[in-house]
């Protein structure tokens, strides 16, 4: 576990859009309300919708149980899957799902073996200085799902 952590915070530190500033340090709060995590899920899906992009959003709570799930008509269902394991992977490890892409494309493959999802498209939900959940975008290119994720999660501060 230690490998995986000291791999993914240097991934994070080598200039990946990750979180800034860092999340990996912050606590966790009281999990999202569903207000909230409709908040996110809508501005998620605007951003897809603005790009003509189908997807899923799913926000999961820090210990990784499922708030909201929501598929955009004509998203392949394959991406129902993998935008909650991305989310699990944000809320677990306290970062986005990019880190861990950076670490294994840097050779550390220890993100492989703790199961987390390396693949863009991850990330934190920060409110009030603390992680309240996470959000997991698929459907789209793993850039296209990272711009995604990232324009929900400001929805809420």
């Amino acid at each position: 576990m230690a490998s995986i952590l000291m791999a993914t915070e240097a991934a994070a530190q080598s200039g990946a859009p990750a979180a800034a500033p860092s999340t990996i340090n912050l606590p966790y709060g009281a999990p999202i309300s569903l207000a909230d995590a409709r908040k996110v899920a809508a501005a998620a899906q605007a951003e897809a919708a603005a790009n003509g992009w189908l997807i899923v959003t799913t926000i999961v709570e820090p210990n990784g149980q499922v708030v909201l799930s929501e598929k955009m008509d004509g998203a392949a269902y394959s991406a129902l899957d993998v935008a909650g394991r991305k989310a699990v992977t944000s809320a677990h490890f306290k970062r986005p799902t990019l880190a861990f892409y950076e670490a294994v494309k840097g050779g550390t493959l220890n993100a492989i073996f703790a199961q987390a999802v390396a693949i863009e498209g991850g990330e934190p939900i920060v409110m009030g200085g603390k992680i309240v959940g996470a959000l997991g975008v698929s459907g789209g290119t793993p850039v296209q799902d990272g711009q995604i994720a990232r324009a929900g999660t400001k929805a809420v501060k």
